[in-house]
């Protein structure tokens, strides 16, 4: 981990932990030979299922939203030449596409497959989360990480040892519903929830996808995308000039994206 040097921290530390957690999110959904997941043009979700695919032998099916573009972009082509096979949903269809109706007919067009939800947020997901804080060696006390649909920051609470806590801070606007995911996800992998967690819904900076001049400084100073990390990132650093913190708080912010890649659900 690498430590933030700010003069406005004043007696809280705060480390950056690089750490991807698409990989940690599919660990533990690779058991069946057919995968079919959602996302955007940019996602980085289809993306990592269509390598995890290549690499594990399974057969991976991508959902995108929207009509085909052709030439692929970058990420869709990534997919495909990874073995993906990429169909397309109108968005009306699309927004709908947690009922049972629309996943009904995903299966029967494609037979038996896993669905793994967008964003990639299930309960086995959670568990793979889970594995991150056992990881960290070096001492702290609050873990943060941005949440788009819960599971990261379930899985992050649920590894947490006695005495730590985490803090997730929304990238969505009006995204007060993700206390009750939260706590959906970590029941449907332990059967339990845990009280150590909370969100902060400050920092959206206008909604999912949405920037400000700002922020957009920021993310560029900091060398951090700014759809999920620099949100989080910012709100972990004002939140600690404003005195949020406890004099002598150690915080690992969870950094779970690169500069450069487009980040799309």
């Amino acid at each position: 981990m690498e430590e933030l040097l700010d003069p406005g921290l004043g007696q809280v530390r705060v480390f950056l932990l690089h750490d991807d957690n698409k990989p940690r999110k599919l660990k533990h959904n690779l058991g069946h030979p057919r995968l079919l997941t959602f996302g955007g043009a940019h996602s980085n979700l289809i993306r990592a299922v269509a390598e995890a695919g290549a690499r594990h032998g399974i057969e991976t099916i991508g959902v995108i939203r929207g009509e085909e573009h052709l030439p692929l972009n970058p990420t869709l082509a990534r997919a495909a030449a990874c073995g993906m096979t990429l169909t397309y949903l109108d968005r009306a269809s699309y927004r709908l596409k947690h009922t049972e109706e629309v996943r009904a007919r995903l299966r029967a067009r494609w037979g038996d497959v896993v669905i793994l939800p967008e964003g990639g947020s299930n309960a086995a997901a959670v568990r793979g989360c889970a594995e991150l804080p056992g990881e960290i060696e070096e001492d702290y006390d609050v873990i943060c990480c941005p949440v788009g649909t819960g599971g990261t920051l379930a899985g992050i609470s649920a590894g947490l040892p006695e005495g730590r806590r985490a803090l997730g801070f929304a990238v969505l606007k009006g995204a007060g519903f993700l206390e009750g995911e939260v706590a959906r996800l970590q029941r449907e992998a332990y059967g339990r929830t845990w009280p150590n967690w909370t969100i902060n819904l400050d920092y959206h900076f206008g909604g999912y996808a949405r920037s400000t001049p700002a922020l957009e400084r920021f993310a560029a100073e900091h060398g951090v995308e700014r759809i999920y990390v620099a949100k989080m990132l910012y709100g972990v650093l004002d939140l600690a000039r404003r005195g949020a913190f406890a004099p002598g708080t150690r915080v690992v912010a969870v950094v779970t994206g690169q500069p450069s890649t487009p980040v799309d659900v």
